[in-house]
């Protein structure tokens, strides 16, 4: 019998051959690519959602500055200058519309496009932060206007409409299927 000195050194010493395992470097490029493609992917949305906030920010900011202004002489120099026709059909009923603003619905108009762009600006840094909570606001806020974008297809349809319809459907689709594929536990077992 050894003294127990001795035993506890012969345990401690005991080195089993660790499990083959493919070198670091080949398992941090293979899992990297989707990791990086998925970054790719969030921040061009991220950037999209920035755009859109910036747009409606300057909008709500030119809403304000002209609140007590003649609104539609306004904005027919805005078409004017935007060299549309105010002849044309459309732009003479949109022009008879914003013609027929109050100082107050102009107001609500602005205030309404800063709270979207609040959303946008929400939606996009948490989407740049990779942030679960970033993903979740997106599917939300996007897939609750998707039957409201289907809505404006019907009444009046146009390309462009179909277009961004589609973008915010494979925006939802991505984020849902990525919310569901991350959130699953790995079907590796655990050592």
């Amino acid at each position: 019998m050894q003294p127990p000195h001795k035993e506890i050194m012969a345990v401690q010493s005991f080195n089993p051959k660790p499990a083959p395992q493919t070198p670091l470097r080949d398992r941090e490029s293979a899992n990297s690519r989707p990791r990086r493609r998925d970054t790719a992917l969030l921040r061009a949305i991220a950037v999209f959602k920035f755009l859109k906030a910036a747009s409606l920010i300057a909008v709500s900011v030119g809403i304000f500055r002209i609140m007590h202004q003649d609104v539609g002489m306004r904005f027919e120099q805005f078409i004017r200058a935007m060299r549309l026709d105010p002849g044309n059909r459309n732009v003479g009923m949109l022009l008879a519309r914003v013609s027929n603003l109050s100082p107050e619905q102009v107001k609500k108009l602005g205030v309404v496009g800063l709270i979207y762009a609040g959303l946008f600006l929400v939606e996009g840094t948490g989407l740049w932060l990779q942030r679960r909570w970033g993903e979740w606001a997106t599917v939300v806020i996007t897939g609750l206007l998707i039957p409201v974008e289907v809505y404006e297809i019907d009444r009046h349809p146009s390309i462009v409409k179909v277009l961004v319809l589609l973008v915010n459907v494979a925006v939802v689709w991505y984020l849902i299927h990525r919310i569901r594929t991350c959130d699953k536990p790995s079907a590796e077992p655990k050592e």
